[in-house]
C-alpha cells in the first residue's frame, strides 16, 4: 500500500503539528534534520526501525519488492549518519536517497513484509538526549506491493479501499435507569442516542462495515462493560454517542472528545465527571512477556491508540463541519478522562448537540437531523485511514 502523505499524529495531550502535504523549497537551515538510524529486535520477533529526527517528521510509507521506503518531507540526506544495524532483524541495509525536498530512507529486507499496521507505528517525543523518534515495528509477511494501486487517494475519494471488513462498535450512551440529560421538552438523551446508533449501524452495515451496538434497547450498562465490548469484538474503532446539556440555554453545537488523563478545559472535566466514575486503564495482551517489557509495551500501545483516536476525532469534526452542523465554541477536539473510552481500541466520544437548547432539542429528536448526523459520522469513518 502506498500512502499519499501521512498526517502528523496528534498527541493525547492535544498538542500537535499541522498536516504537511506539500513542502515548499526552503533553505536547508530551516529544514528537519536526520539524527540517527537504527534497528532492533522486539518481543515476538518483530523488527524495529527507528528514525530519529530533530523536528517532528511528516512521512509516508511505501513497499517496493523486498524493501520498506520511508519518505520524510522537508529533509536533506545526511551522509554522516551511519545506520546501527542489530543482528537477527529483517533489515539487511539502510540507505538514504534524496528526492527533491524529501528524503527517502530505504530499508533492504531479507523477506517481504505486509503493510505496517497503525498500532505498530509511533512518534515518540524528545526525551533526554533523544530527538523525535519515528518507530516502525513489523514482521515478515505477504508483500504489500501487489495492492499498492488500491491505496491511491484522490480528492473526494474515501480511504477505506481494503477488502477487509472493518469492525465498528457503536455505543449509545446511558440507558435503562440512567436517562442521561433531559431537555425542557422532555426529550431523553438515552432515547436520542439509541435512535442515532441504530441508524448509524444500518448505514455502516450497508457500506460494508461490520458493526455492533453496545446496547440495542433501553438497558443499563456499566461503562467498563461498554469498553469491554469493543475489546471483545476486536474493534477497529469505538464510537460513543451522547447528547450534552449546559447551564446556558443558548449554548449549542456538537463536540468530539478523546481520552486523556488531563482534561483540555474545565467544561471537559465537568462533563467527564458527569459521564463516568474514575477507572484505571488496563491494557491486556502482553502476558507472555516479563513485567518490565509489559509495562513498556503497554505504554507504547496506549501512545499509539491515543494518536489514532485523535486522528479519527479530527476527521469527525471536519465531517460535521462540512455537513453544516453547528459546532460548540472552543477547541476542535477536546480531551477528558472518560471511562467508556478506556481500552486498547481507538475511540472517540461524540456529543451530538445540546438538549438544554430548545432549538437543538427539536433537531436532535427529528429523523431528518439524526440522518444528517449519521451521514457525517459515516463520512468520517470512510475517510479514516484504518490500515496504517
Amino acid at each position: 500500500m502506498i500512502r499519499i502523505s501521512r498526517r502528523t499524529l496528534l498527541q493525547i495531550t492535544g498538542f500537535g503539528a499541522a498536516c504537511v502535504a506539500m513542502v515548499p523549497r526552503i533553505a536547508f537551515a530551516a529544514r528537519n534534520s536526520l539524527l540517527s538510524l537504527r534497528t532492533g529486535v522486539q518481543p515476538g520477533g518483530r523488527t524495529r526501525l527507528v528514525i530519529e529526527t530533530e523536528s517532528r517528521p511528516s512521512y509516508s510509507l511505501s513497499y517496493p519488492e523486498n524493501q520498506l521506503v520511508v519518505t520524510v518531507s522537508n529533509m536533506p540526506a545526511n551522509s554522516g549518519i551511519k545506520p546501527t544495524l542489530a543482528s537477527g532483524t529483517l533489515i539487511k541495509n539502510v540507505s538514504q536517497v534524496q528526492s527533491g525536498d524529501r528524503l527517502q530512507i530505504v530499508a533492504d529486507l531479507r523477506k517481504p513484509i505486509a503493510e505496517i499496521q497503525k498500532s505498530q507505528i509511533m512518534i515518540l517525543e524528545p526525551n533526554g538526549d533523544n530527538g523525535y523518534r519515528l518507530v516502525l515495528d513489523f514482521m515478515a509477511g505477504t508483500s504489500a506491493a501487489t495492492v499498492a494501486a488500491s491505496a491511491s487517494v484522490n480528492a473526494g475519494e474515501t480511504k477505506t479501499s481494503s477488502s477487509r471488513k472493518y469492525t465498528i462498535v457503536i455505543d449509545a450512551g446511558h440507558g435503562g435507569k440512567d436517562p442521561g440529560c433531559i431537555g425542557k421538552g422532555g426529550t431523553k438523551e438515552k432515547t436520542v442516542v439509541l435512535s442515532v446508533a441504530k441508524k448509524l449501524k444500518t448505514k455502516l452495515d450497508a457500506d460494508g462495515f461490520k458493526t455492533y451496538l453496545t446496547r440495542s434497547d433501553d438497558i443499563y450498562l456499566k461503562l467498563a462493560d461498554r469498553a469491554a465490548i469493543g475489546e471483545k469484538r476486536h474493534a477497529d474503532l469505538f464510537i460513543s454517542l451522547h447528547a450534552n446539556a449546559n447551564p446556558s440555554r443558548t449554548m449549542k453545537g456538537f463536540s468530539v472528545y478523546t481520552l486523556s488523563e488531563k482534561a483540555s478545559d474545565e467544561e471537559a472535566q465537568k462533563l467527564a465527571e458527569t459521564e463516568n466514575a474514575a477507572d484505571k486503564i488496563d491494557v491486556n495482551g502482553f502476558e507472555q512477556f516479563s513485567k518490565d517489557i509489559r509495562i513498556a509495551l503497554s505504554s507504547l500501545q496506549q501512545h499509539a491508540v491515543a494518536e489514532m483516536s485523535e486522528e479519527y476525532a479530527t476527521a469527525c469534526v471536519r465531517a460535521f463541519r462540512r455537513a453544516g452542523i453547528d459546532q460548540q465554541p472552543g477547541a476542535n477536539v477536546r480531551h477528558a478522562p472518560f471511562a467508556v473510552l478506556r481500552s486498547s481500541v481507538p475511540s472517540a466520544l461524540i456529543e451530538l448537540g445540546h438538549l438544554s437548547n430548545a432549538g437543538e432539542e427539536k433537531l436532535l429528536k427529528s429523523d431528518a437531523h439524526q440522518t444528517k448526523l449519521v451521514n457525517a459520522i459515516v463520512r468520517s469513518i470512510k475517510n479514516y485511514d484504518f490500515d496504517v
